[in-house]
């Protein structure tokens, strides 16, 4: 039995089955059985080792507004994959969006087709096409400036999307950045290098019967007002209720 453990683990358990395939049976003295290594149930912690609450609320209705009520606090709680998901599809959303806008100006003031004219001043130098104003647009939110497509003082409505896009990028910049820096700043993986003793005890301190286990932290620095909370599951049985009784009681937890 011991080599078995030390084989396969803790997370088996032997057990028997009868030479006639009459199913598992409990092995026993002097009985002529075959082993047979079937995985444990596990069950299901209450608490995590790292310290999340394995408590999932439900039926709690259609709360969705108030998700979206405040959408900062709920982008910061996502996980990191959807963050990364949506810190890219909104900058690329918005780019997309923003060089549409120029490559619109250009359309309909038809500097598409008079740009290579050489006594022509379009709203955008050297814009021919959605790439170029794709890149123009890179360039001027990124603060790159190549001097290359520039945008010229006879094209008041280019004047008004610049500014408007300066604004859209500041607001964007701040927004994502923000809720990258907060989520990257808290303290989630710090449970992570600490360890808790394997086994608790009960013994006598102060006089008292008290359940105690070791915490141990894994780095050098100090942790400044550290608080633990400990939760205990006590599962009481309760009598059967007397017949007529109309108020039986209860099991609790």
């Amino acid at each position: 039995m011991s080599a078995l453990r030390r084989k396969f683990g803790d997370d088996y358990q032997v057990v028997t089955t009868s030479s006639s395939g009459s199913g598992l049976q409990p092995q026993g003295p002097g009985q002529d059985l075959q082993q047979q290594l079937v995985p444990k149930k596990k069950r299901q912690r209450f608490v995590d080792k790292n310290g999340r609450c394995n408590v999932q609320h439900g039926n709690l209705g259609s709360e969705t507004s108030r998700y979206l009520s405040d959408l900062f606090t709920t982008l910061v709680d996502l996980k990191w994959r959807w963050n990364l998901f949506i810190f890219i599809l909104t900058y690329t959303v918005a780019w997309l969006f923003m060089a549409s806008m120029w490559w619109v100006i250009a359309y309909t003031r038809g500097d598409l087709n008079k740009a290579h004219v050489g006594n022509y001043t379009p709203c955008v130098a050297n814009v021919y096409n959605f790439p170029s104003a794709f890149l123009f647009f890179i360039e001027t939110e990124a603060t790159i400036g190549y001097g290359y497509r520039y945008i010229t003082d006879k094209c008041p409505e280019g004047i008004i999307l610049f500014l408007f896009q300066s604004i859209l990028g500041s607001i964007v910049d701040a927004f994502l950045i923000g809720c990258m820096f907060i989520k990257m700043s808290q303290p989630k993986k710090r449970a992570e290098t600490l360890m808790f003793s394997e086994h608790a005890v009960i013994s006598m301190r102060d006089g008292k019967l008290t359940l105690m286990f070791r915490v141990g932290n894994l780095r050098n620095s100090h942790m400044v007002s550290a608080q633990i909370r400990c939760k205990l599951l006590k599962v009481s049985a309760t009598a059967p209720s007397p017949p007529g009784d109309l108020y039986p009681p209860s099991q609790g937890i």
